[in-house]
């Protein structure tokens, strides 16, 4: 492994103060980020894409861990700055993107195999994996960190209070794990929340069948009015939902928390037909 300076003294260097505007909260431990890099593993072979990797302290690790390429994705261009000594010190095998991830397809920039890891922005983590979400299977695995709150809707179980929308949507492509969580104060600047460590890897099939638009406007209706029975909360979809409810075999008087997830495709099914038949 080359010879590489402190991420303190990057940082300094480089005069990168963490910007709230960019979601920045940077990790230095190098234990705790090995872990990570492990984590994501194994990764002998694969070609990691990394979101905001700030000084670079994750992209060290995952290149040390035998990642085939690193593609880091980066729009502060202070941090791009920083990163070129890594580019340097791993000649061929980081690539640095100065670049908005919400503007960028990740699978369209490494071959297979590819995985994505990364210490998310906490201000575009959620977007970002659901504009991911479509292509869930183009990936090994997506090792992502997250504020907990965010990580406990996303493997959160029907009948509790986390459980919503991006529960479904989710659970419904993939099977997610929560690994382990990071305290605050690992991080510079030590954000207000506790962060959790999430893998995600997609299914071989989705978990029942269905359109994605379907499911998306389903759930949307069911839990914009979560408090309200489903023949209320489902009256924007349909005028007299009470027909679309009886054949998905759901309860009128169910409210969206109740359902499991094969049971949203099913009105995700039952609605498609519906609007087909011009019912």
């Amino acid at each position: 492994m080359p010879e590489l300076p402190p991420l303190r003294e990057v940082i300094a260097r480089h005069g990168l103060a963490a910007r709230k505007s960019l979601g920045q909260n940077f990790l230095l431990d190098l234990n705790l980020i090995g872990k990570i890099a492990r984590a994501a593993g194994p990764l002998d072979g694969v070609n990691v894409v990394e979101v905001g990797p700030g000084p670079g302290g994750l992209t060290r690790a995952l290149l040390a861990e035998g990642a085939a390429s690193v593609t880091a994705i980066e729009r502060d261009e202070r941090c791009v700055a920083a990163l070129q000594e890594l580019v340097a010190a791993y000649p061929g095998r980081l690539t640095v993107i100065p670049a908005d991830a919400l503007e960028i397809d990740p699978a369209g920039l490494v071959p297979a195999p590819r995985s994505i890891a990364a210490n998310l922005p906490y201000n575009i983590a959620t977007a970002l994996l659901l504009r991911w979400l479509p292509d869930l299977a183009s990936y090994e695995s997506l090792t992502l960190m997250f504020q907990k709150e965010v990580a406990e809707r996303l493997t959160a179980t029907p009948r509790t209070k986390d459980y919503g929308r991006l529960s479904v949507l989710v659970q419904w492509l993939a099977r997610v794990r929560r690994l382990f969580d990071v305290p605050a104060r690992a991080f510079v600047p030590a954000p207000k929340v506790t962060s959790t460590l999430v893998r995600i890897e997609a299914r071989d099939e989705p978990l029942a069948p269905c359109r994605r638009e379907d499911l998306e406007r389903v759930t949307a209706a069911a839990f914009g009015q979560r408090r309200k029975m489903l023949r209320q909360s489902l009256k924007s979809l349909r005028a007299a939902p009470e027909p679309l409810l009886a054949a998905a075999r759901v309860a009128p008087t169910a409210r969206a928390e109740e359902l499991s997830v094969e049971e949203f495709c099913a009105l995700a099914r039952e609605l498609r037909a519906a609007e087909r038949s011009g019912e």
